[in-house]
């Protein structure tokens, strides 16, 4: 049985992250090797593991998408700001990593930092809520 489009669009995302965090790897081993003390930069390592995370993340939101029972352009919707949120991080460790500024984003964060912390969880975690309670329609 073929899966539904909203599924290979979620999926396809996710092999987009897990690529990501392939190339990312290739990045922490030259900085590793070319390193006084074998370490890459923090961000470096953190952006890694966090895509490594994200993509199987994904992988298992595709999974909730097939299943719910809400109507498509709600799972998508709720897929889409998870996997946005996913991609935002990522991307934000990318560019710490880049500048090589910190190596702990909440020190000395500015105030701002509390409205992107709250719109992450908040995306996160409501979608992902959403999702849930698709699933939990669906096959309870």
């Amino acid at each position: 049985m073929p899966i539904g489009p909203n599924t290979a669009l979620i999926l396809s995302a996710s092999g987009c992250i897990f690529l990501g965090a392939l190339l990312l790897g290739v990045w922490k081993w030259r900085a590793m090797v070319t390193s006084t003390n074998g370490l890459a930069h923090p961000y470096v390592d953190v952006a890694h593991r966090a895509a490594l995370m994200y993509a199987f993340a994904t992988g298992l939101i595709a999974a909730f998408v097939e299943l719910s029972a809400w109507p498509s352009v709600v799972d998508l919707g709720a897929a889409a700001v998870i996997v946005t949120m996913f991609v935002v991080t990522i991307t934000n460790y990318i560019r710490l990593a880049l500048q090589r500024e910190t190596d702990n984003q909440m020190r000395n964060a500015p105030r701002s930092m509390n409205f992107v912390l709250a719109a992450l969880i908040t995306g996160e975690i409501g979608g992902f809520g959403v999702l849930l309670a698709g699933l939990v329609a669906a096959q309870v």
